[in-house]
């Protein structure tokens, strides 16, 4: 069998036809060659041909052969290419939660989980993995929640199965209530939230919400700084008599400590994230979020109860149009301002006495 293709070049030889003759000793004794006296053929020739059968083979053999080498050359240029690829790096799972039920959404802020559960919702510690508090106080399942970081406080935004949004504030080891955006006493006048947007700064928050038929959006403004203050400083929201006493008596003070308390505020470090114990406050009453607008979609263009375009034209004063080429119908008030504009237009001809012309003449030609 032959080897492959271009793995040998074809070298022609030379023989002369009939018996070899010693030339004479002078150059122009010399016989001129001609190539009919000589035969060109292949050494190789021998090996190259084969019967039918094998040079079928030979053939199906190299062609085979290429197109392995052109399999290998595909998956090594493949193997290269994943070889020198950046693989992302993997995490392995830190700890593992056990849940009793499957969870109604999960919300992950700097330091805390957030995972709606049964009738509320449960607040576990990233740095640790603990369960930090448990939330329990409603009739029916939280289905979705979402969390955003204000500094070091976050705000917390559950939505439960009635659709019923309520906004809750995480300050340090205390949860407060901030409000119920929906909730209603009557049942029958109870909107349902479909979706919930917060500003990327946390200094406004949308929601969209649908009841008897109707469908609008909310927009309302979170006072970040008042709550701040209002936990850092709970006297100022208790009894004002009690408040404008205590202010009296040590206001220079007071508001130097308030100064330099909210400039130099420390940010909690994650030990101390894990010791705390976290509680719900029912006493300290904080600002609700304040109402901004309530924005309605379009209504929906309705169909006209006019039968012809004649009984449109009449109900209207001013139009341009004359229909659609049928039964077109012009009002006097448009045959009167079409004479005025015709007037205006010729009126040096219309008042003007006509003269007559000169006869034109024109020389005879002979």
């Amino acid at each position: 069998m032959s080897s492959s293709k271009g793995s040998r070049k074809q070298r022609p030889s030379v023989f002369a036809k009939g018996p070899l003759e010693i030339p004479s000793p002078t150059e122009a004794d010399l016989p001129k060659d001609d190539e009919k006296d000589f035969d060109f053929w292949d050494m190789y020739q021998e090996l190259d041909t084969l019967p039918l059968p094998y040079r079928m083979i030979n053939k199906l053999v190299n062609l085979l052969f290429d197109y392995s080498w052109e399999v290998i050359e595909e998956r090594e240029a493949l193997r290269e290419i994943e070889k020198n690829r950046i693989l992302p790096t993997t995490y392995p799972p830190g700890a593992e939660i056990q849940l009793n039920k499957m969870p109604g959404g999960m919300a992950v802020s700097q330091d805390y989980l957030f995972i709606g559960g049964v009738k509320g919702f449960s607040i576990y510690n990233l740095h640790n993995f603990k369960r930090m508090y448990v939330w329990e106080k409603l009739k029916v399942d939280v289905i979705s929640i979402w969390a955003m970081d204000l500094g070091n406080e976050v705000l917390i935004i559950p939505v439960d199965e009635l659709g019923i949004v309520r906004l809750f504030y995480l300050y340090k080891d205390s949860l407060f209530l901030l409000k119920a955006i929906n909730e209603m006493d009557d049942i029958s006048k109870q909107s349902t939230c479909v979706k919930m947007e917060l500003s990327p700064s946390g200094d406004y928050a949308a929601f969209l919400l649908q009841g008897a038929g109707d469908i609008w959006l909310e927009v309302y403004k979170l006072p970040k700084e008042t709550w701040l203050k209002e936990v850092e400083h709970p006297q100022f929201t208790l009894n004002p008599k009690k408040k404008t006493k205590q202010l009296q008596l040590s206001t220079p003070d007071s508001a130097l400590t308030e100064s330099v308390e909210t400039n130099l505020r420390p940010s909690l470090s994650p030990y101390a994230i894990q010791d705390l114990n976290i509680c719900f406050k029912t006493d300290l009453k904080l600002s609700p979020p304040v109402y901004v607008m309530k924005i309605k979609p379009p209504k929906p263009i309705a169909g006209t109860t006019f039968k012809s375009p004649l009984e449109i034209f009449s109900k209207v004063e001013d139009y341009c149009g004359l229909g659609s080429g049928q039964n077109h119908y012009i009002k006097d008030v448009q045959w009167e301002q079409h004479m005025e504009i015709f007037n205006a237009s010729y009126k040096k001809y219309l008042e003007g006495e006509w003269e007559e012309e000169p006869l034109s003449h024109v020389p005879l030609l002979y």
